[in-house]
């Protein structure tokens, strides 16, 4: 027998509005806003919030925007959606393709604002079924690190009820309909480190007379993919990508500087630690061997936090979302190496848990070359790639995945489904 949150969740969203939810999700599609842009998005779900019965407040660090809905006594859950697009030129050909250049929603933000105003509504229509506050919450600049602090810093918990439990969930690639949940560990931190080499430019007909810092910079390239190989141990996980490298004019100028934008994907801090001293060193090195004029300069920017899953608290998810889809849909894929700025919401000592939608579209993962699950997987169009299309087969379930992890928290009296 399902659970009384199961039972309940399946009826809250047995009439789930598809069409309306369809037209939302290609609006915001449509629309894509960079961080801290997310104006008409931020817009969009806050009218969407009040009309189904929230207070609802806009502008919170930046756009983001919180709705409250109090249904009597019982815990605070707080449910997340980030908003906003990142600067990838869509390459999907859909009729609903991004209308703004060079902007898209490569990683699902829409489909996540989407699912997020769906189970609001869904939760809300209901409400005689439970009792408790429900927090809502569209966070901007989830791309760039900032948005879960610029909230918290504009006084997201003294302004609305501090949470009991905080769920988030977001959508990624595999065969549209599997929900993906780890107890403990589930992303990487990440750390962006920009390095800028200084040489003594010239003229490209007399190298003699310079300090190449291309040169530098492409030997500095090389060195640097020896810091996960032969610096972390095996039973460590890193990973350490250069990014972009920018220098130079024209083919004949020698250019006096070249930068050097890295990222840095760890599970510990110790390991982030050696990794950013191993950079400096490096860089120092490369540097000295070369004659340049100065020594280079690395500065350490935007850091994400790993993202550490509450286990009783994803346990208590995991459970009802095999009680809905069915235990053959819900699996656990261990710790990925992406990241999150979701934890960054979380007040000290608060769980949370955080999931994944997968969202490949059947026709798509059907066709993809490989014969397991793994080498499909990375065939098929991943988060930020400019062919990143989710199946909108994954509206309804994905307003359901909410509503019942909300219901897992809160008393629930019924009606309950059959």
């Amino acid at each position: 027998m399902t659970s009384p949150a199961a039972r309940t969740a399946l009826a809250l969203t047995a009439d789930v509005p598809l069409a309306d939810l369809a037209d939302c999700y290609r609006d915001l599609h449509r629309h894509p806003e960079l961080s801290q842009r997310e104006h008409r998005t931020a817009g969009k779900l806050a009218e969407r919030l009040r009309a189904a019965g929230y207070a609802t407040t806009e502008g919170i660090g930046g756009t983001g925007v919180v709705g409250v809905l109090r249904n009597g006594d019982g815990p605070t859950v707080l449910l997340r959606a980030d908003m906003d697009a990142l600067p990838v030129a869509e390459e999907t050909g859909l009729p609903y393709a991004s209308e703004v250049p060079g902007v898209m929603h490569a990683c699902g933000h829409d489909l996540h604002v989407t699912w997020l105003a769906g189970a609001a509504r869904a939760l809300a229509a209901g409400r005689e079924t439970w009792s408790g506050t429900l927090v809502v919450v569209g966070q901007p600049a989830e791309e760039t690190g900032a948005g879960a602090r610029a909230m918290v810093a504009d006084g997201l918990y003294e302004r609305f009820p501090r949470p009991d439990v905080l769920l988030a969930q977001h959508a990624a690639p595999g065969p549209a309909g599997l929900y993906a949940h780890s107890p403990g560990l589930i992303l990487s931190a990440s750390t962006d480190v920009d390095i800028v080499v200084h040489g003594r430019g010239g003229h490209g007909s007399r190298p003699e007379a310079t300090v190449d810092p291309v040169v530098t910079a492409a030997y500095l390239v090389t060195r640097l993919q020896t810091v996960v190989s032969r610096e972390i141990a095996p039973r460590e996980s890193a990973v350490l990508t250069v990014g972009r490298i920018e220098a130079g004019t024209r083919p004949n100028v020698i250019p006096s500087q070249a930068h050097i934008a890295l990222n840095l994907r760890t599970r510990s801090a110790g390991v982030r630690d050696h990794m950013i001293a191993a950079i400096r060193r490096i860089a120092a090195g490369e540097c000295l061997a070369a004659g340049c004029p100065r020594e280079p300069e690395v500065t350490v920017g935007a850091d994400f936090p790993v993202t550490v899953n509450d286990p009783t608290t994803d346990h208590r998810v995991t459970d009802v979302h095999r009680e809905v889809f069915g235990p053959e849909r819900v699996f656990d894929p261990g710790a990925a190496m992406g990241s999150e700025d979701f934890p960054h919401l979380a007040p000290d000592g608060v769980p949370y848990t955080y999931w994944f939608v997968t969202t490949t579209p059947a026709d798509v993962w059907e066709a993809a070359p490989g014969t397991d699950l793994m080498e499909k997987f990375a065939a098929v169009p991943s988060n930020h790639s400019p062919h990143f299309a989710p199946d909108l087969s994954t509206l309804v379930p994905g307003v359901r995945t909410l509503v019942s992890g909300a219901l897992a928290h809160l008393p629930v009296a019924g009606p309950e489904a059959g």
